[in-house]
């Protein structure tokens, strides 16, 4: 089967009605896209905020009459009057197996210190190597974004042998695996979405680590700690957004024990002044990017690293 697929270019406010009409027409399905290269920070789950200017691309089946290229067409000039749309175009795709197609975009990814990451399709390259298999299309955290890799790296230059981590924003689960084939005894991972709990769980079965890693929703995180008197552990990974960063900073200081380590990421360089000001009253940036806490009655010396 071949497809049309009608491209239409239009501001946010439109778009609403434009995947109406696409709709009506008979789109098969609708993507949008952002038409001018414009960042859009910090959605959380269930959130779905858009670009000031928005591609939307309806797929129709060429094997129908409304589908066929001169309908489409048509189409186009009908709907872009109706949404003031800047510009529409048309374009063909063939059939593929496209339950299949996304998985060729993926090969066996190697970190630092012979940590590789294997989707759970494919063969390791090395087997004597530390492997983590992962399916890559369930949760954020496939080894290819580069807040993942730094995070993934400095992992492998710690001693992990017998200690336990918290895996915060865990999406996968790809740290806290990573830090249970490094050595970590116990990995408590956390995610605001139920989707990454599962995934989650699913890839530490998939690595066979599932008796060692928990995994949890946040509050079902926080009580658990109160029912089990969770010890303060020795090393926190979060690898999320700079926003809940900041409002995490005190909370991360009552979880890690004396010494312990911990490892902030997903920021850009611009955030990173805010998220140091944010820690600051619990831990102090030295110049290789290592936080010690400040000392008090409250607060033991503990240290970290940072990463932007």
């Amino acid at each position: 089967m071949a497809w049309q697929q009608l491209h239409l270019q239009c501001e946010k406010a439109n778009v609403d009605f434009a995947e109406a009409l696409l709709l009506e027409a008979g789109a098969l399905s609708i993507s949008l896209d952002d038409a001018g290269d414009q960042p859009l920070f910090e959605p959380l789950p269930g959130e779905s905020p858009l670009w000031d200017e928005v591609i939307l691309v309806g797929l129709f089946d060429a094997t129908t009459d409304i589908g066929s290229r001169q309908a489409v067409e048509q189409l186009s000039h009908d709907i872009a009057a109706q949404v003031h749309a800047s510009r529409t175009w048309v374009t063909s795709v063939d059939d593929k197996d496209w339950e299949r197609e996304w998985m060729s975009h993926y090969n066996p990814i190697e970190c630092a210190n012979n940590l590789w990451i294997v989707p759970n399709w494919l063969t390791p390259p090395n087997p004597e190597a530390t492997n983590i298999i992962m399916d890559p299309g369930l949760a954020f955290g496939t080894g290819y974004h580069a807040t993942t890799r730094l995070c993934l790296d400095w992992l492998t230059e710690q001693d992990l042998t017998d200690k336990v981590v918290i895996d915060y924003g865990c999406g996968s689960g790809i740290l806290g695996v990573a830090a249970l084939l490094l050595g970590a005894r116990h990995v408590y991972a956390v995610d605001i979405d139920p989707q990454a709990v599962l995934a989650t769980n699913q890839n530490a079965a998939r690595n066979h680590v599932e008796g060692k890693l928990q995994a949890f929703l946040p509050e079902e995180f926080n009580a658990y700690c109160a029912q089990n008197n969770v010890a303060p552990v020795d090393t926190i990974v979060a690898n999320i957004l700079a926003k809940p960063l900041i409002g995490l900073a005190p909370y991360f200081a009552t979880l890690i024990a004396p010494k312990g380590r911990i490892v902030l990421a997903g920021l850009i360089e611009s955030q990173t002044e805010q998220v140091t000001d944010a820690y600051s009253p619990y831990f102090a940036l030295d110049a290789k990017h290592a936080f010690t806490a400040q000392e008090d009655q409250h607060w033991q010396r503990l240290s970290g690293t940072f990463t932007g």
